[in-house]
């Protein structure tokens, strides 16, 4: 899926806009092949982890490190990543992000272990920090007041459709070549980038800005997201290495709040959450996009290894939720001028939260058409009723001199909260998953050989193989079966998403502002 919430997160306050449009279709062309790669590789990989699992023989919590390693530098680094841009120049740290994502793409098409592809995703996660908020940033530089917002409007429009055709494109590579050109596709579209850039994309950077980076929160919201990861993925077996992590974790995100609310260059302006709205909106995002996150997870791993989809047709189950929030964006963004903000963003997260429960009636078996489907157009509708008016709500309560931190604030929520989402969502996953599948041993009364066969796979879930078709079946049930947990999860954080709606947003929000 592609970052909900507003993406212009990554511009930060440009301090004189340019008269005239600089470099016009060509920093539209760079900006948006650019940011496709990010797009793409942030969901065409869950549709990659079966054949991840099968080719290097992982477990589930190593793919699910292969999804964490990209989002946690990507959500800890991505505010970083702007100031960088306007401390040093945009096209610069642009063109940096752009080399080392290709860089770290190369080496994970190439990797042969599921750990180097780990680390190999982690610095695909840092190339994306410096590489988004460059994208946008560079548009707003670029393109002078009058042509701003339409030329945004373009760079969203194309990211949304090259993130919707990104999982299908992936799961046909995937099926008729390998799960590598996943990663080696976007290095033709980087060189493509870099030859744009240096030829027809002009520098710029903010001469107001502060000369100092906020090293320190940097280096504490990545420490302290680390170690929370770390613990919630090993909390099954990482024992006493994943509670010290856990508390290494919390410690250093504490003093992250701290360092921030007395720092004079902060990447978190902790002042903007003086509004009501302001923290009720980033708290729904909180809560809706957790829930989102954690099903999109698991969902890929359901229909390859459970219902048995192809990777393309996997690839392609959710091409409609994305249409159906591209096609209604325009609509949805009227709503909060008919009915105001508050009303669409309590309706659309329990829409939203109707989709996720009706995902529970898929069952082992089925059509698309009957099961996947509906789910799919419900969820569909519940997002695209958020969405925009989730974007402007947070726009407008804050001064409008801070919009770009705001935004950018409200990208960064979101990442994390799909980085904690497959980590927590995949610890109670698993605990199901075990439970239910041993109690389902038991009662099939195995020989010793083969129960201890089956249980050296547990690890794998629903990628564990059989030649017992009554175990077989009982592997797939567990996985529905804890699946239909995340789900019942992933209702409980919509309605919680609601009712952050309800309880903080106001009709007229306020804007905040930050002395």
């Amino acid at each position: 899926m592609p970052n909900l919430p507003c993406e212009e997160g990554a511009i930060r306050s440009v301090a004189s806009a340019p008269e005239k449009t600089r470099g016009g279709v060509w920093v539209l062309a760079a900006t948006i092949l650019g940011s496709s790669m990010v797009f793409i590789d942030g969901t065409v990989v869950n549709v990659a982890l079966p054949a991840l699992q099968t080719s290097l023989n992982a477990t589930v919590t190593d793919v699910q490190w292969v999804v964490e390693a990209y989002a946690l530098f990507l959500s800890a680094l991505l505010l970083v990543g702007g100031s960088l841009g306007d401390l040093y120049g945009r096209r610069k740290i642009f063109l940096v992000g752009v080399v080392l994502f290709a860089g770290a793409s190369a080496w994970c098409g190439f990797a042969s272990d599921v750990r180097a592809l780990i680390v190999a995703r982690g610095l695909q996660g840092v190339g994306g920090a410096l590489l988004v908020p460059g994208s946008l940033a560079l548009i707003s530089s670029s393109f002078c007041a009058e042509e701003r917002g339409r030329a945004i409007g373009t760079w969203s429009g194309f990211t949304a459709i090259t993130t919707a055709v990104g999982p299908v494109l992936g799961g046909w590579l995937i099926e008729h070549l390998s799960w590598r050109w996943v990663f080696f596709i976007n290095l033709p579209l980087a060189v493509l980038v870099v030859l744009i850039s240096l030829a027809r994309v002009p520098e710029s950077r903010d001469e107001e800005m502060v000369q100092r980076l906020d090293g320190w929160g940097a280096a504490l919201a990545t420490v302290g997201l680390c170690g929370i990861t770390f613990a919630l993925i090993e909390a099954d077996g990482g024992g006493r290495r994943a509670l010290v992590a856990g508390v290494v974790g919390v410690a250093a995100l504490a003093t992250f709040f701290v360092v921030e609310s007395r720092s004079e260059a902060p990447m978190l302006p902790l002042g903007l959450f003086r509004s009501r709205t302001f923290s009720g909106a980033n708290l729904m995002t909180l809560f809706l996009y957790a829930a989102l996150s954690g099903v999109l997870f698991f969902l890929p791993l359901d229909l390859i290894q459970v219902q048995h989809y192809s990777a393309t047709q996997a690839g392609g189950a959710l091409l409609p939720l994305i249409l159906l929030i591209f096609v209604l964006s325009r609509w949805s963004g009227g709503l909060i001028v008919k009915y105001g903000a508050r009303l669409p963003l309590i309706v659309g997260p329990l829409i939203a939260g109707v989709g996720f429960g009706l995902f529970r009636r898929g069952g082992v078996g089925g059509s698309y058409w009957s099961t996947v489907f509906p789910a799919v157009i419900v969820l569909g509708l519940g997002l695209a009723v958020s969405v925009a008016p989730l974007t402007t709500t947070v726009m407008s309560s804050i001064d409008q001199s801070r919009a770009g931190v705001a935004s950018g604030i409200n990208n960064a929520v979101s990442r994390v909260a799909g980085l904690l989402a497959v980590a927590l969502m995949g610890l109670v996953f698993s605990m199901n998953f075990n439970g239910r599948l041993g109690r389902g041993l038991d009662g099939l009364g195995l020989p010793v050989a083969e129960r201890q066969s089956v249980e050296a796979q547990r690890a794998k879930l629903a990628a564990a193989r059989s030649d017992n078709v009554r175990v077989q079946r009982l592997i797939g049930e567990s996985f529905v079966s804890a699946y239909g947990v995340v789900l019942w999860i992933a209702v409980g954080l919509s309605v919680a998403s609601a009712l952050s709606a309800a309880l903080l947003i106001e009709g007229r929000p306020t804007p905040a502002r930050v002395e």
